[in-house]
């Protein structure tokens, strides 16, 4: 997989927000305009898919988020070799890209139900400078910022204010149709769900296991929370986990996909693929969910969209990229699908976000 796995799933614990700024209600990127949004066929086997068109071109661009009316994409973007990932937003045809945040690394970008502001998690408390990538010398970990917190933001980047102040990773935020957001933190000393408040308060922990869980979607009806997880017992891989945990860092292995009640009740596990499995969303009637994972591939290095039924049955592959497909999510009437792909690239690890019909 021409983009390193530790990059994908480090985008998994890693949603950041700046200090966001707009200039003349245009991109304050520095970049060119960008391409139109170009539009190719579905690879063979994605039946699902129709009408795919590409919306970013060069450089890494992920999650990229639905507005609640489904004219708006929020994403995080790291436009030059080794800069950290800001925050953009975009119609949904690729035109008029805006950069909503400046420094530190920022991740997660969601808009809030009026559309009026974004929420992103950001280092930007620990300071504007990119955080520095811990080396490998104790293998393949990714780092949890203890710098990063959760803010809200105008649309256009300006008022930025913090959501979260506690030590300790708070990031990977997303909000339900009524305002309440359902967030990743180790506040508490692992990696837990959490939800509160559109302002802050009435924080609730939902989630009390060992082991990283996070990565949390409301479904659209707001009564239930997808999330990747992976629950540890006693021995080494727990031990090892809590170590690295200490220090900032976390190890990505397998991960499986996980539904509870929106106050954390009714836990159930929905897939057993002993895989890499992350970034789960619900299908707008919640009977389904789709997700990335790379179960389809016996090296692990190459992940696919796959969806499947909230009770565990009906496995069904929706991508066949040979590198990576992940973070999908539906537009809110279910007609769309938005998700980020290997697929296209100019150049080895560029990483776009493409938009398709759904069939």
């Amino acid at each position: 997989m021409r983009t390193p796995p530790v990059r994908i799933l480090g985008l998994l614990a890693a949603c950041a927000a700046g200090v966001a700024f707009i200039v003349n209600g245009t991109a304050a990127s520095g970049q060119a305009p960008p391409a139109p949004a170009t539009h190719a066929a579905p690879l063979k086997g994605e039946t699902r898919l129709s009408n795919v068109r590409q919306l970013t071109f060069g450089g890494e661009n992920a999650e990229a988020y639905f507005s609640f009316d489904g004219t708006r994409l929020a994403f995080q973007a790291a436009k030059t070799p080794g800069s950290c990932d800001q925050i953009y937003t975009m119609n949904i045809d690729g035109s008029d890209v805006r950069k909503i945040s400046d420094g530190g690394r920022t991740t997660c970008a969601y808009y809030t139900p009026d559309r009026q502001s974004v929420v992103y998690a950001s280092t930007i408390a620990g300071g504007r400078a990119c955080p520095p990538v811990p080396s490998f010398d104790q293998g393949y970990v990714w780092p949890i910022y203890d710098t990063y917190d959760i803010y809200v933001a105008n649309a256009d980047g300006s008022n930025i204010r913090p959501l979260t102040t506690t030590p300790g990773y708070d990031a990977e935020a997303t909000i339900r149709k009524d305002g309440r957001i359902v967030f990743t933190s180790v506040r508490d000393g692992d990696m837990e769900i959490y939800s509160m408040n559109a302002d802050g308060s009435g924080v609730r922990r939902l989630t009390r296991r060992d082991g990283p869980d996070g990565g949390p979607f409301y479904s659209a009806d707001g009564k239930q929370i997808v999330f990747r997880g992976r629950p540890l017992q006693a021995g080494p891989e727990f031990d090892d986990y809590r170590a690295l945990l200490k220090k900032g860092l976390w190890r990505p292995t397998s991960l499986e996909i996980f539904v509870m009640n929106e106050d954390g009740s009714n836990m159930r596990q929905v897939t057993n693929l002993k895989a890499a499995s992350f970034a789960p969303y619900f299908t707008p009637d919640g009977k389904q969910i789709i997700f990335s994972t790379n179960v389809g591939d016996p090296k692990g290095r190459n992940f696919d969209l796959y969806l499947i039924n909230v009770d565990g049955t009906g496995l069904e592959r929706v991508t066949y990229n040979d590198t990576f497909d992940g973070f999908p999510m539906f537009s809110p009437d279910g007609k769309q699908l938005v998700f980020a792909s290997n697929r296209n690239d100019a150049k080895p690890g560029e990483t776009n976000v493409f938009m398709a019909d759904w069939k």
